[in-house]
């Protein structure tokens, strides 16, 4: 088993870690603990941080790259067949050493020769490098190349590699397990090297566990070019919504890439960014005027990351027959993403056992104006339920009654308004569409339940109780258990023993404010929350519900 490490916390931690010093190490023996056997680590532990493959060709060609930790999955995640034979880990964002480098080369390198693929960093190329030439001067067969696809500095002879680096990992190692002599192997990885090209925009920059953050950007404001270091990038932006961002990104590549006749893509998630919102991104950029030419895309994935960086970096490369086989070349690496052809939003009708059976509209005065009272009622209501659910729930209580009502609202003229059954049942259709969360569910379930009670011949208060009892049956709450149902339930058993609709509201009510007093929730996302939280605070659900009997008496 592997010790448990507690030295070296920093007084204020947002970081799950042991120790600054064991960082990496630890990273590292969590993925070979969890590669199943396909991955081990180089002697010389922890000074010396290679991870290999445990089973490999000898007489192919060694693809290694490496470089600073706190890309992950790059580098080590791409170790396996087909993509790296070794992954050389330096600490966070620091190039590992030579010696380091040496001991990779010299463990999986044979006749064959070994390719080193180095992102264009100042101490990754001299410390691979000499490494390069050490090994060399013991009789090995060792090549280079250099990856530099950022786009962001368009000046700099000496642009910097990012998420790019990962089309080079694949070039070269398809290649390799392919038995293709070094010089091909080379050759395939630099045109990768050359053709692919990147441009990264963040929020924020990274976070270092054991060390204070930097907060350089405003909010409201990205950085354009940020480099994987949280380097200062091109220009500092109002951030635009996604559409307006990615067009300007897009805009930034240069003919090569906004010219090509098919092109592969990468949407490389930096570290901190939802998968919700790089979908967004991911359909921005195959519905702008480029995207019909890609024809293979990777990801949204974290593929090459600045640790918990908020941003994202788009990668491009112009397809050939070549680029394509290699890079669609299937691997047995899990961090890989795999390259697959976009396709178009498919839309499928939904069964006519499902489509919705339109009620002939009539009118009742009397219904029309119970309709209308809970309607404005609630809509009123919006910004008070809100205020009380967002102290004991997610804060939408408002907003979702008052959405549900401004459509029953609005199709008063479309409703069976003199017939209490198909009433019932139309505004339990519209509830289930318009009305969303579980509230939504069960006060279409209540309608639902009432109109089969009515059309079975149940007066209309009987039909109301066994709505009240079929919510209760599929939501699981009973009274005390601080839901609506605390409102709903003693103002229905009222109406059902006969009372007039003034007591019904009155005992609404007290049902309602007496949920202020109860300090636990069986059911509901208040369910999660401590006594002291809800202790005061009246159940919002119950709240809306004792308001409109209140209004309709």
């Amino acid at each position: 088993m592997v010790p448990p490490r507690t030295r070296g916390r920093t007084a204020v931690n947002k970081h799950f870690y042991n120790s600054a010093e064991t960082l990496v190490a630890d990273a590292i023996d969590g993925l070979i603990l969890g590669s199943g056997g396909r991955l081990a680590r180089l002697d010389g532990y922890p000074e010396i941080k290679v991870v290999l493959r445990t089973t490999r060709q000898a007489d192919r060609v060694a693809v290694i790259s490496g470089g600073g930790s706190g890309h992950e999955p790059a580098h080590a995640g791409f170790v396996g067949e087909g993509l790296l034979d070794a992954a050389v880990c330096g600490d966070i964002f620091a190039s590992p050493t030579v010696d380091a480098v040496l001991a990779a080369i010299l463990a999986v390198t044979g006749p064959a020769g070994c390719l080193l693929i180095v992102k264009n960093y100042g101490g990754d190329r001299l410390n691979f490098g000499l490494a390069a030439e050490r090994a060399r001067t013991l009789g090995l067969d060792v090549e280079m190349v250099i990856v530099g696809d950022d786009i962001a500095l368009p000046d700099n002879p000496r642009p910097r590699g990012i998420a790019g680096t990962i089309f080079v990992h694949k070039a070269a190692g398809h290649a390799a397990a392919a038995g293709l002599p070094l010089a091909e192997v080379r050759r395939r990885a630099a045109d990768a090297a050359g053709a692919v090209k990147s441009l990264g925009v963040a929020t924020s920059t990274c976070s270092i566990p054991g060390r204070p953050a930097e907060e350089r950007m405003e909010d409201g404001h990205a950085e354009l070019g940020l480099g994987i270091h949280g380097e200062p990038g091109l220009d500092r932006i109002v951030l635009p919504d996604a559409a307006q961002l990615v067009a300007d990104m897009i805009a930034r590549f240069g003919t090569d890439v906004r010219e090509a006749p098919q092109l592969a893509l990468l949407v490389n998630n930096l570290g901190g960014v939802p998968a919700l919102e790089l979908s967004i991104v991911l359909r921005e950029v195959l519905t702008s005027p480029i995207g019909s030419r890609i024809a293979l895309v990777l990801g949204p994935a974290c593929a090459v990351t600045a640790l918990d960086m908020r941003g994202f970096s788009l990668s491009f490369l112009p397809l050939d027959d070549e680029r394509r086989a290699w890079l669609t070349a299937p691997v047995a690496v899990p961090a890989w993403p795999e390259a697959h052809a976009p396709g178009p939003i498919a839309v499928v009708a939904p069964s006519a056992r499902l489509a919705t059976h339109a009620a002939v509209p009539s009118e009742n005065p009397v219904a029309r104006a119970l309709l209308r009272t809970i309607c404005t009622t609630l809509i009123a209501a919006q910004p008070q339920l809100d205020a009380l659910d967002a102290r004991v729930g997610d804060g939408d209580t408002g907003s979702t009654f008052a959405a549900a009502s401004r459509k029953v609202q609005d199709d008063l003229d479309l409703l069976p308004l003199a017939d209490p059954a198909a009433l019932c049942e139309a505004i339990a259709e519209r509830l289930s569409r318009v009305m969303g969360g579980s509230s939504g569910v069960l006060l279409s379930i209540f309608a639902a339940a009432a109109g089969v009670a009515l059309r079975q011949g149940a007066s209309l208060a009987a039909a109301l109780d066994a709505g009240v009892g079929r919510m209760s049956h599929y939501g699981g709450a009973e009274p005390g258990d601080r839901t609506m149902i605390d409102a709903l339930s003693p103002a229905i058993a009222a109406l059902a023993e006969g009372q007039t609709l003034a007591a019904a509201a009155r005992a609404a009510r007290a049902g309602a404010d007496a949920t202020a007093a109860m300090t636990m929730a069986r059911v509901g996302r208040s369910s999660y929350l401590s006594g002291t939280d809800l202790a005061g605070v009246v159940d919002p659900g119950a709240e809306a519900v004792a308001r409109v009997f209140e209004a309709l008496a």
